[in-house]
């Protein structure tokens, strides 16, 4: 059974059988509160929420590589582990908007840590935050079964934060588990946001 995660919860990441897991997908989602109206002929017509969601690969807790960001301008980590499956635009559809797919026993073994990050692309031109987007969530789930691990659903009030720490995959004591973390940033692309973790 899928574990419902709330804020700053940590579970371990096993098979339903208690076997160690191999791969899983790292599914993100999220839905625009409101549409955009349609005006056909102006320049200025709003724009559809663009969220972009990204992992940070750590070494000793740390990013310790730009190559170690996997974003939709670098879609596969060095080591292969690690596969962005493509940009959503617009939040558009039911379930996950953008995945990521983790082969934990193929990363590296000095990384220690994934973060799963989501920012809204060109937040401060289209004067976009995350208090414009509703049921946001993170969830893990096995790639060989497809069982779903755990979930957890952001409900907090995030006006006027551009950005977002999801959670993250770490390692301990050779075990893998999943941190809920849910905290807002003012980052207006992955690239302020990653440096945070250096």
């Amino acid at each position: 059974m899928s574990v419902d995660l709330v804020k700053g919860q940590k579970v371990e990441l096993r098979k339903q059988d208690g076997g160690s897991l191999k791969r899983v997908v790292v599914g993100l989602g999220w839905d625009q509160a409101e549409k955009p109206a349609k005006r056909v002929l102006s320049l200025n017509a709003p724009h559809a929420i663009d969220c972009d969601a990204s992992a940070i690969v750590c070494t000793n807790g740390r990013l310790a590589r730009k190559d170690d960001v996997v974003y939709f301008g670098n879609l596969s980590h060095i080591s292969g582990a690690i596969i962005h499956m493509g940009d959503n635009l617009t939040g558009e559809g039911e379930g996950d908007d953008e995945q990521i797919a983790v082969e934990l026993d193929k990363l590296p073994a000095d990384c220690d840590k994934i973060v799963f990050v989501v920012n809204i692309y060109m937040a401060s031109k289209r004067k976009q935050h995350f208090g414009m987007i509703k049921n946001a969530f993170i969830r893990i789930f096995d790639a060989d079964t497809n069982q779903e691990l755990c979930i957890y659903n952001l409900s907090e009030n995030y006006d006027g934060l551009t950005a977002m720490v999801f959670g993250e995959l770490y390692r301990h004591n050779g075990v893998w588990k999943f941190n809920a973390i849910g905290q807002g940033t003012r980052d207006d692309d992955i690239h302020t946001l990653a440096d945070k973790f250096k």
